[in-house]
């Protein structure tokens, strides 16, 4: 028989792949350089070149064998020794290889990060506006996902509805910063605040819950600054990185699981995770991926573009009367809709050939996200745009 969930599913696509789809066949119309799609998420900077000479050298020089062969369930030994180091001298958190575990990205390390702290019948929290695939990451585990209403004054945590969201049966907090959509950079006052209510709620519960922190935005951050690691603040943390955007990697699908040394079960819990893959069928990425990303450890992309665009957009969005928290990271921008109805804001942005992505998947409503991995030019383009659809539609 035909499992009926997954078929139910066909009718509930994604709105991002939706209206990216819609961008395409637009842009097949009129264009795509007339279309300004500011639906998907997807990298606009060349991979860093030090991946590629990596890569390259690899091929060159390595044995095929060896270089093709079969990596171990957990990842390439010496990879995570080298992710190891690296995360210990840069955050100063004593990482072991036994702490890490190789995964096809973010994504990848989260369904293995749910299910080494959750069983099924369990709860996990996150916080508006989230990353809607959050939901199927989580409610396909047997868990549960609770969203925690959002604090709109600057997309912080509403740490009284967090309080109020919290019960004996939540096994694991997931948090995303820098945040898609908001592009905000959790403070380290928040991760504070966060924390002692974690390690407080333990105390209350008689069990451990784990903070699970999704980090693929880690170094795309503004203004000079660099975003606090969660893991430094709390000690049953998991961080769950991805190079799809530090390094422009996104479809060689790495990243990593990194335990905190501290956590309960440390020693074993990224061990486990090579279990887990046995039932998700998740058998370690690419060989050559572990090896390109672990000779490039510490490099980036050039990632200048997404703050040059941020600017831009948010400079004619506030001057245009948009209400709009400043993104302190990532590629996108989350500004508050001129009327009430997100999704009829962006159908009126569709006429202009704007493509906008409206909030109600992300957990808040009346609100719509720009993603501006795009290329500035297109961008600069695209204001005149902007401001004829506000102007028309809205009079201002």
């Amino acid at each position: 028989m035909v499992n009926q969930k997954y078929k139910n599913m066909l009718g509930a696509k994604n709105i991002i792949r939706v209206l990216s789809e819609y961008a395409t066949e637009r842009g097949a119309e009129i264009g795509y350089e007339n279309v300004f799609d500011y639906s998907l998420g997807n990298p606009s900077v060349p991979c860093a070149k030090e991946y590629t000479d990596a890569v390259i050298k690899m091929y060159e020089k390595e044995d095929p064998l060896t270089l093709h062969g079969y990596s171990p369930s957990l990842g390439n030994t010496k990879v995570r020794e080298q992710v190891a180091e690296y995360l210990r001298n840069r955050f100063g958190i004593p990482y072991e290889t036994k702490h890490i575990f190789m995964t096809s990205g973010a994504a990848g390390a989260i369904a293995h990060a749910l299910r080494i702290v959750t069983e099924p019948g369990d709860e996990v929290l996150t916080f508006a506006p989230f990353f809607p695939e959050y939901t199927p990451y989580v409610n396909d585990t047997g868990a549960h996902l609770t969203v925690v209403e959002a604090d709109k004054e600057g997309f912080q945590i509403n740490m009284d509805a967090f309080e109020k969201a919290m019960n004996e049966n939540v096994q694991a907090v997931l948090i995303n910063s820098p945040n898609n959509p908001s592009g905000i950079v959790y403070s380290e006052d928040t991760l504070k605040k966060l924390s002692d209510i974690l390690r407080e709620k333990e105390k209350e519960y008689g069990h451990e819950i784990f903070l699970i922190s999704d980090e693929p935005y880690r170094e795309i951050v503004f203004d000079g600054k660099e975003a606090p690691y969660p893991s430094k603040y709390y000690d049953n943390s998991i961080s769950c990185y991805s190079y799809s955007k530090s390094l422009s990697l996104p479809g060689e699908r790495i990243g990593y699981v990194a335990v905190n040394p501290k956590a309960v079960d440390s020693d074993v819990l990224a061990i486990m995770c090579g279990q887990v893959s046995r039932g998700i069928g998740h058998n370690c990425p690419a060989s050559t991926s572990q090896l390109g990303i672990a000779a490039t450890l510490g490099k980036t992309s050039d990632l200048s573009v997404y703050e040059t665009n941020m600017n831009l957009l948010y400079d004619v969005l506030t001057e245009l009367g948009f209400e709009v928290v400043r993104p302190g990271g990532t590629f996108y921008i989350f500004p508050k809709c001129l009327e009430e109805d997100a999704t009829t804001f962006c159908k009126k942005a569709m006429k202009y050939d704007l493509i906008l992505v409206p909030s109600d998947n992300f957990g808040v409503n009346g609100y719509f996200r720009m993603a501006y991995c795009i290329d500035t030019e297109k961008v600069e383009r695209s204001i005149p745009v902007i401001r004829k659809f506000v102007k028309e539609e809205y009079g201002r």
